[in-house]
Formats: structure tokens, sequence, C-alpha cells
């Protein structure tokens, strides 16, 4: 695997934040959230939980932020974060009070990343620096995702740590079936009961080097397996309805509902909605992800 990185700072995306005269910021981009993970485990048995995320394009939630006298925070959508959530990262960060506006579609506790992605708006419309995300991240979450990086998939993350330690290849690029299995789940952030993943981080690196989308999926399979068996539910679906979907693997969030089955781009089968329907998955959707762009 590639060297350790003990900071984030290189590749970090410079962002400036605009106020106009009546106090308001520009709406951040939008974060995008991810879909479970492509790997997720110990780095070695008392290692530290590490992951590689595996990005969705079709969630985000973006922030505008509006300078005032109190603390205020509104949805249009989903709520990424919660008061308490904001109040801690206002506290450390040590920004202005005023009105934080989050706009998005990232549905909550279900492995979508939507509280590291809703922290990272607001921070950003409130003109927090970026080399301070990972760890101000951390702070209020105790547990993160990468989202805040130019390419959250590229990197072996330690989300305990917010800290990288390796970084890969993009994986290769695919077209995914997504859904939802279960009851959402929030993770918590001191659960480390995770199988040790360290074999399977070699052959990621080799599968991504190659762009082998077979392997890959293969490799994301096993990571799924070897959580569900350890962590359950017993009754999960995925292996059955991958053969049924004729998916290359599948993926899922490891601390939450979601489930994501790997394709071809341009493979997947036109009745997969249904399909997933048929194995109780609700919330069924497509997106793309990978890719060296």
């Amino acid at each position: 695997m590639a060297s350790p990185i003990p900071c984030l700072r290189t590749k970090a995306i410079i962002l400036q934040t605009i106020f106009d005269n009546s106090g308001a910021s520009a709406e951040t981009a939008p974060v995008f959230g991810h879909f479970g993970e492509w790997l997720q485990g110990r780095l070695g048995p008392a290692g530290p939980v590490v992951l590689v995320t595996m990005v969705c394009p079709a969630h985000g939630v973006q922030a505008r932020f509006t300078r005032g006298r109190k603390l205020t925070l509104v949805h249009d959508g989903p709520a990424a974060i919660n008061r308490e959530q904001l109040e801690r990262l206002i506290d450390i960060a040590g920004v202005e009070k005023g009105r934080f506006a989050l706009s998005g579609n990232l549905p909550v506790a279900v492995g979508a990343g939507a509280s590291t992605a809703g922290l990272v708006a607001v921070a950003r419309a409130a003109g927090v620096a970026e080399d301070r995300l990972p760890s101000l991240c951390l702070a209020v979450e105790g547990a993160t995702d990468p989202l805040m990086l130019p390419h959250p998939d590229r990197v072996v993350w330690a989300s305990r740590l917010a800290q990288g330690k390796g970084v890969i290849a993009a994986p290769p690029r695919a077209d995914i079936i997504g859904g939802y299995f279960g009851a959402p789940i929030r993770t918590d952030a001191a659960d480390d009961g995770f199988a040790d993943i360290s074999d399977l981080l070699p052959a990621w690196e080799n599968a991504t080097a190659q762009q082998d989308l077979p392997q890959a999926a293969r490799l994301a399979s096993v990571s799924a397996d070897r959580t569900t068996a350890l962590r359950g539910p017993r009754n999960d679906p995925s292996a059955a309805l991958a053969q049924r979907l004729g998916a290359l693997g599948y993926a899922r969030a490891h601390t939450g509902s979601a489930r994501a089955f790997i394709f071809t781009p341009g493979s997947a089968p036109d009745d997969a909605e249904q399909v997933l329907a048929d194995y109780d998955l609700t919330g069924a959707m497509r997106f793309k992800t990978g890719g060296m762009a």
C-alpha cells in the first residue's frame, strides 16, 4: 500500500467564502455523500477502523450562512445535522453566530454520510479553513467520513482518527443499484467491533491500480460478508440479491442500511428496482461512481 499520509493538507480544496452586504454567504458547492463503503474494518486485529468510501454524487447537501446575533439552523430536506452538532462546531471552530440554512437530499442514519457532509457544508459556509475540516468534524462526531477531501474514495481513511492511512487509485468506474435494508442505524463512534481487513488492502490497491472492476467488486463483497457475519443482520439478502441481479458483487454500509450492487457501466438490468423491492429493500436508486477522472 502507498505510504501513509499523516495529515491531509495536500490537494485541499481552497474555498474562499464571499459575503454580500447583508452578511450572507454564497451558497456552498454541494458536498456529496457516500453510499456505504467498498471496504471497512480493522487495520489489523487491534488496529484502527479504516474504510474506503463509495462516493455517491446523487446525494448531497449545501449550506448558506447569514451573520446574526442568534444561532439558527433550518433545513430544506432531511436534517443532516442537529442544533447540538452545530453549536459544538461553532464553539470549536470559533466562528460567528448566525443563520445556517441547509438544503439537500442526503438521507440520515443509513450510511450515506449525512452528518459529515452537513458539518463540512456549514463550516465552509462560515469560512472555516479547509485544513481544519477533518479534525473539526472528528471533534463534533467522534467518527467521520472523508467527504471533505477532493477525492474521498482515493484514501484508506481511519474514521475514528480523521487520518489517511494510505493513498490509493480511484475505484474502477461502476454503475450502482442501491437500496436500504432494515431500519436506519446511526454510527456509534465508540464501536470498533469490525473484522480485520488488512489482508484485503493490498489486493484492493492492485485492483484499483489496474482498474479491475470484477476484482474490486469481489473484495467489496468479502468485506461486506465479514461485517454481516460479525454484526448481522442474519437475514441480509445481499448475496442472493446480487446473484439474481447478475451483479459483479455488492457493498454495504458497515454501520447502516445502505446496500450497493456493482455493475459494469451500462449492464444493470432494467427491472433492478423491482428486484430490490422483492427482497424488501426500499429507496431504490441508480448512480455512477469511481473512475480516474
